[in-house]
């Protein structure tokens, strides 16, 4: 299969080393000039929770047009570039194509429709990998808990299954969901308890559990994201918000969310996407979201001095 991915930050890098290592036909696609020239000349390096080995065979590009036409394209960027990559990606759509986006929060599938037909559309969420880049050509990832993959309008269908078995032969944990709105509101929980929080303390995901004062605020923030969910119809698999969350933290202790490696690197973070979308549907349905609300206000003010 030949795949591109657009976006090789920490998450990006972890598909494409693997999915390459797997013997696929991988591009990784970047603006960071840096880490695909690493990787150009180098190899990508891969340490962690699926071993520590070297990808040499990726193809790399700056742009997806570099790639030309390719069965699945994976859009890993950051929420707020979503649309442009999609843009650059049209152009080059075959009849069979796909193209998956992975982002955190909400509103990724509604963002790529805008420019992507969306019968070409598959939504994945990745969780608990915990994953970085402590250098240019190296991704290091703490877990792989699992990879979900569905169609953006939901239903069960053979390519989904085709691109769940791929992935499964990659090495990932990877299953195929007809609800993928369900799917999408149980990590958009996780999402929510552990990327502000960790951003606004400046700490792990360890670390904040660790903390007992910080973990209160934390669960505030699932409780109220979970609040909202159940408004909205969403039919949660568990009862008990608060231990889903939780099981799922303490599986990656020494991680740190990408909101809290993006103010380190002092760059604006996904706020709006993932704990700002807790307070704006929640002023939409008439709820009061102050844990939220809080730590966007304090992480907004963080980026306004970068």
């Amino acid at each position: 299969m030949k795949i591109a991915i657009v976006g090789t930050g920490a998450m990006g890098s972890v598909y494409a080393g693997l999915l390459g290592r797997a013997g696929h036909e991988v591009w990784a696609i970047d603006r960071w000039k840096d880490h695909i020239d690493a990787i150009a000349d180098t190899g990508l390096t891969v340490t962690g929770a699926s071993g520590d080995y070297v990808v040499d065979n990726l193809h790399v590009a700056h742009a997806p047009e570099a790639a030309g036409p390719c069965d699945l394209w994976v859009i890993a960027t950051k929420a707020a570039d979503v649309e442009s990559a999609a843009a650059a990606v049209a152009p080059m759509l075959e009849a069979d194509s796909v193209v998956m986006a992975f982002q955190n929060g909400l509103g990724a599938g509604d963002r790529l429709a805008k420019h992507i037909p969306e019968d070409h559309i598959v939504l994945g969420i990745a969780e608990g990998f915990g994953s970085s880049i402590p250098e240019p050509g190296h991704v290091h990832h703490e877990g792989m808990r699992m990879i979900r993959v569905g169609e953006l309008r939901g239903g069960m269908t053979d390519r989904v299954r085709r691109i769940e078995q791929a992935w499964r032969d990659a090495g990932f944990n990877v299953t195929a969901f007809d609800d993928v709105n369900l799917m999408i509101w149980e990590k958009f929980l996780c999402n929510v308890t552990l990327s502000a929080p960790c951003a606004a303390f400046d700490v792990t995901v360890g670390e904040l559990m660790a903390d007992p004062g910080a973990w209160k605020v934390a669960l505030g923030c699932t409780t109220e994201a979970h609040r909202l969910g159940l408004a909205k119809g969403i039919a949660f698999t568990f009862d008990d918000p608060l231990r889903y969350v939780s099981d799922f933290a303490s599986t990656i202790p020494d991680a740190s969310p990408s909101m809290r490696l993006d103010h380190l690197a002092r760059r604006p973070a996904e706020i709006d996407a993932i704990n700002g979308q807790v307070v704006e549907l929640s002023r939409e349905l008439g709820f009061e979201a102050p844990y939220n609300e809080t730590l966007c206000a304090i992480l907004r003010h963080r980026e306004s001095q970068f």
